[in-house]
Order: C-alpha cells, then structure tokens, then sequence
C-alpha cells in the first residue's frame, strides 16, 4: 500500500507542475505539422519546469508497473488513480489553483468511500479465501 501511495503522490502531485511546464507552447508556432510537433517537442524537453516534473511523473509509472507485480490490479487501479485526484487537487491549491470549491471537495469524499469500499470488499474477499483455503489443509 506504501508504494501505492508514493505512486499517486508522484503522479498527482507533478500534474500542477506539469501544467505550469507547458506555459508559453501556444507560442511556438511553424509551417508544417510536423514541423509544428518537433517543434513543441524540443520547447517541452528544454524547459526544466516541465522536464523535471515529468521525469518525477515517469518515475511514478516505473514504480507502478513494479508494484503490480505484488498487488491486485482490482485495488490498485482505483487506489492510485483516486489518490493522485486528491494530490493534484491539494498540490493544485498549495500553488494557488482554483479547486472548484464545495462539488470539488464532494467528488473528493465521494470517491474516497468508494475506493474504501473497493479496498475492504478486496480484503474481506481475500481473508474469507484464505480461510477456505485453510479449511481444507489436514493435519
């Protein structure tokens, strides 16, 4: 659960940082598409206010594909996925965002007890398995 939670606070927490990176791109303008993408590809990886957070943002995804080697993809999909909601929201707040008041602060318990419930009804499931199982072991 520890690596769970570094991985939503990795991802959600660079999400503002992120977004402030990418300040100034409508600007870059060429010809081309692809002219126009290269373009915006070398603005992204030469800018160090969007480069170091998205190296922190990978790093995020690298301990996940890890941590899923040890932990159910039924809980960690909504587990990391709700957290880092909430660390970019608090994250968001820290830097001065507007969070989108009272509905925001809603959605953010409502998806809390739906994630708890998720996660209980995964660990209830487990131990009345595990029980079962036992049952059945002779001495």
């Amino acid at each position: 659960m520890l690596c769970l939670f570094g991985v939503a606070a990795l991802w959600g927490a660079t999400n503002p940082f992120l977004k402030k990176g990418t300040e100034g791109i409508e600007h870059v303008g060429k010809g081309s598409k692809v002219s126009q993408f290269l373009a915006e590809v070398k603005f992204l990886f030469l800018n160090t206010k969007y480069l170091l957070p998205f190296l922190l943002n990978q790093s995020g995804s690298v301990m996940f594909y890890v941590t899923l080697s040890t932990t159910e993809l039924s809980v960690a999909v909504p587990v990391v996925n709700s957290l880092s909601f909430l660390f970019t929201l608090l994250t968001g707040k820290l830097l001065g965002e507007d969070f989108g008041g009272e509905r925001a602060v809603l959605g953010m318990v409502l998806t809390m007890v739906g994630v708890t419930m998720c996660v209980g009804s995964s660990v209830l499931e487990a131990d009345s398995a595990g029980l079962r199982n036992m049952s059945h072991v002779s001495l």
